[in-house]
């Protein structure tokens, strides 16, 4: 009898047992990324899919158009930033030409007003030898005249006077007439200097406007990188229309064919069943000799079949903690109850080949302790 009892208390004591636990998965929601009218619904309720399976197809046009958009004003920006990136070299070598042709016209406009000074100088001097001339030419006339008139002369020497002061009344005049065109020649050589200085200042500004240029180059090579971000957006966008599945498992679905969906609405939800395990609430009392990779032994009611698992690990706290209101002992009554530990059982490579293991399914684990 107390053999039997001994044998009877250590086969007891090989072993920790709980009816408190259920079959567990990770469950995926799937929800729309943009918004938009539902034109396909490709799978039914409680169909298997394989990860990537397009599940629902969101009415593409509207996101066509926008990346068609978009991609035209990518081109646009990038014609733009390669003729200003042409642009820039060109006005470089430009200004730096027109800033040596400036100086250039500066010097060459002042030496010609010196040497129209110099030439209204000559014609001035000129103009005072004619004039001085005229006026020995007009006495010498005058003079033969009054000797002529006493036949003191010949009026061959008269004549030969009368000429020498029409050629000096001509020359006079032609004097002048140089003398106005070299003033003239003056005041043009003044004007071309100003203009020189002119263009000479406009010609400084070079760098300015080669900085001016180079920054616009940079401005529109910052406007391809952001419609191409705008692209790359939209073409994501394009791809959001079809909704694909996470991972393989089994569909849960909500949506319809027709629905108008939101971005964040959630469609149908994917449970992985090849990824379940078990979750057993053991009495903190049972934790005493459980460790992770205990074998245990699984007994499923719904089937009846028992399947190899072993410990994974052992919860950080008791499940009401885990509660969205957890317990609380406010009026200093206290009786000691014996709390339930979660304890994660994943099963043994296999085990679940044909998928019968549904979430929530009431399991009793065994594990072996000993």
């Amino acid at each position: 009898m107390v053999v039997g009892g001994v044998l009877l208390w250590r086969h007891l004591a090989s072993y920790e047992s709980t009816d408190d636990a259920q079959v567990d998965v990770h469950l995926y929601p799937v929800s729309a990324r943009v918004s938009g009218y539902v034109i396909n619904v490709n799978v039914g309720d409680n169909q298997y899919v394989k990860a990537g399976t397009v599940l629902v197809e969101i009415d593409p046009k509207d996101y066509q158009v926008a990346a068609e958009r978009a991609r035209a004003d990518l081109a646009n920006a990038e014609a733009i930033a390669r003729s200003l990136n042409i642009t820039v070299p060109i006005t470089s070598v430009s200004t730096s030409s027109q800033l040596t042709s400036a100086a250039s016209d500066v010097d060459n406009a002042a030496a010609g007003i010196v040497s129209a000074e110099q030439q209204l100088a000559v014609a001035h001097a000129q103009v005072q030898q004619a004039e001085a001339n005229d006026l020995k030419a007009q006495d010498d006339l005058q003079r033969y005249k009054r000797l002529v008139e006493k036949q003191n002369v010949s009026e061959q020497i008269y004549d030969q006077a009368l000429a020498t002061s029409k050629a000096s009344i001509a020359s006079v005049a032609a004097a002048r007439a140089s003398e106005e065109a070299a003033r003239q020649a003056v005041e043009q050589a003044r004007y071309r200097l100003t203009q020189a200085e002119a263009n000479h200042r406009s010609a400084q500004t070079g760098p300015q406007q080669v900085a001016s240029t180079r920054a616009r180059a940079l401005s529109a090579v910052a406007d391809v990188q952001q419609k191409r971000a705008l692209l790359d957006q939209a073409e994501l966008n394009l791809h959001y229309t079809n909704v694909v599945a996470p991972v393989n498992g089994q569909v849960n679905k909500t949506v319809v064919t027709g629905m108008n969906v939101q971005p964040g609405q959630q469609l149908l939800t994917i449970v992985p069943l090849d990824d379940v395990w078990f979750t057993a609430n053991f009495k903190e009392t049972q934790l005493r000799s459980m460790r992770p990779g205990q074998r245990v032994e699984v007994a499923v009611d719904s089937s009846g079949r028992t399947y190899r698992a072993h410990i994974d690990s052992v919860g950080g706290a008791t499940g009401p903690l885990f509660s969205l209101l957890p317990p609380e002992n406010a009026t200093g009554n206290y009786v000691k109850i014996v709390q339930r530990i979660p304890v994660k059982i994943v099963l043994e490579p296999g085990e679940n080949r044909d998928r019968q293991l549904r979430p929530g399914m009431s399991v009793i684990p065994t594990v072996y302790v000993r």
